[in-house]
């Protein structure tokens, strides 16, 4: 039980720092084309909601009395809307700033665009790993919390006494 809690706390610990990453990436990206019309921004207005439910959620459930994992389906959710995220995000830029997965110019800090959105695509993807990871982590849990549970005879069955 305790390693549990402990890959709980590792995982909810990395999905609220790349939520944030993502929100505040993102956000900047909102605040200097907050004149444009929403419509156009819909894909990174999306990725701003679903950051600020993963940051909520992980923040919630890093407090002490919610460390259990009986929320394994809402992480499967958040783990589908981060995917999402990622690929609306993918297919906005569509090759122009070189291949997907090519992380190597990644800078929150230089100016250039093209290596913001990777980063907040690359965030994204990996915000989306541990919310899966976390789920299937929560699926074993209870798996295994079931199979140890005690289990009363059914009324079918006689004693061997």
């Amino acid at each position: 039980m305790v390693l549990t809690n402990i890959i709980s706390v590792i995982l909810r610990i990395a999905e609220l720092a790349f939520a944030a990453i993502v929100a505040g990436i993102n956000g900047d990206y909102l605040h200097k084309v907050r004149h444009a019309s929403s419509w156009d921004q819909g894909r990174f207005i999306y990725t701003e909601v679903v950051a600020g439910v993963a940051i909520f959620l992980s923040l919630i459930w890093l407090l002490p009395f919610a460390s259990s994992f009986i929320h394994w389906p809402i992480d499967f959710l958040i783990s589908v809307a981060w995917f999402v995220a990622f690929g609306l995000l993918v297919h906005l830029l569509n090759g122009t700033c070189g291949y997907v997965f090519d992380w190597n110019n990644i800078s929150i800090y230089r100016g250039d665009q093209c290596s913001k959105w990777k980063a907040v695509i690359a965030f994204s993807f990996l915000s989306a790993i541990c919310w899966l990871v976390s789920g299937i982590v929560g699926i074993i849990w209870v798996r295994d919390r079931q199979s140890r549970t005690y289990r009363r005879r059914t009324w079918g069955h006689r004693s061997r006494v």
